[in-house]
């Protein structure tokens, strides 16, 4: 089947969502709007610093929104094996939490990788992931 919205008759629809799943079939409706550049904070205070050896660049990153004491709009990055990479800076972060709180869907890539020392900087571009 093309990647294309038809008509279906006679279930065909129905069968086709069975075979392929509803993800595959909107995936060519999906675009990621570029929002914003930033980068990760808080890598110097990771409990698994390994996950600073995983990451490449390209890699995709899960926002998620975190119950944080010292910030009420933080917001984590998770790599795609689960593991906590750091935040969304305090001074980027405001409008991002926004958004989700609305329920709006939100990624991230990363950039560029810097190793200066014991020290790693992350550059990220944020997306809107739009339907």
């Amino acid at each position: 089947m093309s990647n294309e919205l038809a008509e279906q008759k006679n279930g065909e629809l129905v069968s086709t969502l069975s075979q392929q799943g509803l993800g595959e079939m909107l995936k060519p409706l999906i675009r990621e709007i570029h929002l914003f550049d930033s980068f990760v904070a808080g890598t110097t205070h990771l409990k698994d610093a390994s996950v600073l050896e995983e990451i490449k660049e390209g890699d995709k990153l899960t926002l998620m929104r975190e119950e944080n004491k010292f910030d009420r709009n933080a917001i984590m990055l998770i790599t795609e094996n689960k593991k906590k990479l750091g935040y969304v800076p305090e001074k980027d972060n405001i409008v991002f939490a926004r958004l989700m709180d609305a329920g709006k869907l939100l990624g991230a890539k990363i950039q560029k990788i810097r190793r200066k020392g014991s020290f790693t900087q992350i550059s990220i571009g944020i997306y809107l992931v739009d339907f």
